[in-house]
C-alpha cells in the first residue's frame, strides 16, 4: 500500500496547499510552483504529476476532465482530484486530508473525482 502524494496545479489556491501541510505535516503535497507548472497545458501538467507520481489537486472542472480523458488512453496517471472553488479553504482541506487518510495510491490510478461529487 502506497502513500497518497499530491500535485497541485496553478490553479489551485495556495492557502489550500499551506493548510494542508499545516494540518497534516506528513502528507507530500508539492506546490505548483516548485513543479514550475504556471502557463502550463493541461497535457503538459497531467505528464508531470504522472511521472511523478502524484494525484493532481484542480480547481479545473471546464478543460481538465476531458484532457484526463485523452491523458489516459495513451499514459497512465496517478489520478485527479477536482475540488470546487465553491468549497472553504477549510472544506478542501479536509476532503484532501480524508483522500489521503482512507485511500492508497493504487486505488487512485486513472481515476478522477471531483468533490462535491
Amino acid at each position: 500500500m502506497t502513500l497518497i502524494r499530491f500535485q497541485a496545479d496553478a490553479d489551485l489556491k495556495q492557502a489550500i496547499v499551506t493548510g494542508t501541510i499545516r494540518r497534516q505535516p506528513n502528507l507530500d503535497f508539492q506546490s505548483a510552483y516548485i513543479a514550475n507548472l504556471e502557463g502550463k497545458k493541461d497535457p503538459a501538467v497531467l505528464a508531470i504529476a504522472a511521472q511523478e507520481g502524484r494525484i493532481l489537486v484542480t480547481h479545473d472542472r471546464k478543460t481538465m476532465p476531458a484532457e484526463f480523458g485523452k491523458f489516459i488512453m495513451s499514459q497512465s496517471s496517478a489520478g485527479v482530484l477536482i475540488l470546487s472553488q465553491s468549497l472553504s479553504i477549510s472544506e478542501a482541506i479536509e476532503a484532501i486530508i480524508l483522500v489521503w487518510e482512507v485511500s492508497n495510491a493504487e486505488e487512485w490510478d486513472n481515476q478522477i473525482m471531483s468533490i462535491p461529487f
